[in-house]
């Protein structure tokens, strides 16, 4: 009896023991921190989400030229205003740009006539007119008359845009010999000064201007030492044509 007593004790405590031990076991399980999916997509993420505003950022760089906006075309620049001449002194030349005007006519008046090669302007109803060799003012007179054909009181204005007619020839004994044009009022040491001044086998005693005034060439001597000492007259204008030769 007593045998049986323990035997079937010892069986109990035996299953007990087992299922205390299996208990224990799952406990173990269920409290051990396993890795959750979540955190692991997390970090791999945050990698990449360290990763991309890089990636961002370089794409945006590349990619800001070609998708910025066009800049805004330019503005047209202006038409330059009428260069001032003496009216009474500048005669036109060849490749020189008139603007011309007919008062209240707006499909008669021109702006920015050429003077062709052969010294004529083109306009409406009276063609073919010459305009080298004559002043503005005398181009304007003759225009009126021309226009006089077609409709009373006509009131013409002359004006020089562009002028490429005055051209000066500086040759010799300078450094860059050559033809200039002239745009304003200039004098012989200007005209050397735009040569480059002379090289080292120059005469400064012996320089001279070829003009042509009236049909006949001129030689004027110009006196170098004068005009740099600021001697009256000595430094005198250059005129359309002129040849300043340097021996």
């Amino acid at each position: 009896m007593i045998a049986r007593f323990v035997t079937v004790s010892a069986a109990v405590l035996l299953f007990i023991g087992c299922g205390a031990s299996r208990g224990s076991v799952a406990y173990a399980q269920d409290q051990t921190p396993v890795p959750s999916e979540a955190p692991a997509g997390n970090a791999a993420g945050s990698s990449e989400s360290q990763a991309l505003p890089i990636a961002a950022a370089g794409a945006s760089a590349s990619a800001a030229p070609a998708g910025a906006p066009e800049s805004a075309p330019r503005a047209a620049a202006p038409a330059p205003a009428a260069i001032a001449v003496d009216p009474r002194t500048f005669r036109i030349g060849p490749e020189d740009v008139l603007d011309i005007y007919v008062r209240n006519d707006r499909e008669l008046s021109r702006p920015s006539v050429p003077v062709r090669p052969d010294g004529k302007i083109s306009l409406p109803l009276v063609n073919d007119v010459q305009a080298a060799g004559l002043t503005t003012d005398e181009l304007r007179l003759q225009l009126m008359q021309e226009f006089k054909r077609f409709f009373e009181n006509p009131e013409v204005s002359v004006g020089l845009r562009e002028m490429h007619s005055f051209k000066v020839s500086v040759q010799g004994n300078v450094r860059m010999p050559g033809q200039y044009e002239v745009k304003s009022e200039q004098t012989v040491l200007d005209l050397i000064a735009r040569a480059q001044g002379f090289n080292e086998f120059a005469d400064k005693g012996s320089i001279r201007v070829l003009r042509r005034a009236t049909g006949k060439p001129e030689s004027i001597k110009f006196n170098y030492n004068g005009a740099k000492d600021g001697r009256e007259g000595a430094n005198f204008p250059v005129r359309p044509g002129d040849i300043v030769i340097v021996d």
